[in-house]
């Protein structure tokens, strides 16, 4: 397939190892030097991990996506458009923040970029990547009902996919959704954005809409966006 800018299928390549613990090379030192350990002898895996995201060509046209897998070099994206090999790339990633690199490789449905990054990102991405996957690991089950809290910093704008801003307010939030009000209210199963934190629709209310985050945030996500 070429670079023209059109939905579809693309070349079907290897994205990566399959998905794999991340594993720290110095797991076996004493555990008073683990947090002394340099990049450079760590040994890290890709994890296939379920993380929306949008990305900016070169062109500066920007464009949805989600994560097939990533590892603290490098990420595969699910997108709409393939990139010119070589081309720089600029994603941002719930969860993940920002981040950067070359396209380097078709994908299925996609393609591969190796990240362009200092050792403290690097560091720092491992981490975050550390603790997604310990926290799959905590069993929680499904309908479990996280804590709510009523936002010092309520006003903010709710993104709908096909770019719309609208003003809202946040009436309470929690690890897991959002209830806010907003006018017009967008349809039920409607991909929307607060801040950085994606989700659905789920449900209608007297004032607006009920949001289900597409993945439990991290408490310090909730309080840097909402106080």
């Amino acid at each position: 397939m070429s670079s023209a800018e059109t939905p579809g299928a693309l070349p079907a390549q290897d994205p990566g190892p399959a998905a794999q613990p991340i594993v720290q090379a110095a797991a076996a030192q004493p555990a008073q030097q683990g947090l002394q350990v340099s990049t450079d002898r760590r040994r890290f895996y890709r994890v296939n991990i379920r993380l929306f995201g949008r990305f900016m060509r070169e062109n500066k046209r920007e464009y949805p996506c989600q994560v097939i897998n990533v590892s603290p070099g490098g990420l595969a994206l699910r997108a709409p458009v393939l990139p010119e090999l070589g081309e720089r790339i600029v994603a941002y990633i719930d969860e993940l923040g920002r981040v950067e690199g070359e396209m380097v490789r078709a994908v299925d449905e996609g393609f591969a970029i190796r990240l362009t990054a200092s050792g403290y990102k690097r560091e720092k991405l491992a981490d975050q990547l550390t603790f997604l996957v310990n926290r799959d690991r905590l069993h929680l089950p499904e309908d479990r009902r996280h804590e709510r809290i009523v936002p010092k910093n309520p006003f903010a704008q709710l993104a709908l996919a096909d770019g719309t801003m609208l003003d809202c307010k946040i009436l309470d939030v929690s690890l897991s959704g959002a209830s806010v009000a907003v006018l017009p209210k967008p349809e039920l199963g409607i991909l929307v954005t607060i801040g950085k934190m994606r989700g659905k629709v789920v449900r209608h209310h007297d004032q607006g809409i009920g949001v289900e985050f597409s993945d439990i945030q991290h408490p310090n996500a909730i309080s840097r966006h909402f106080g």
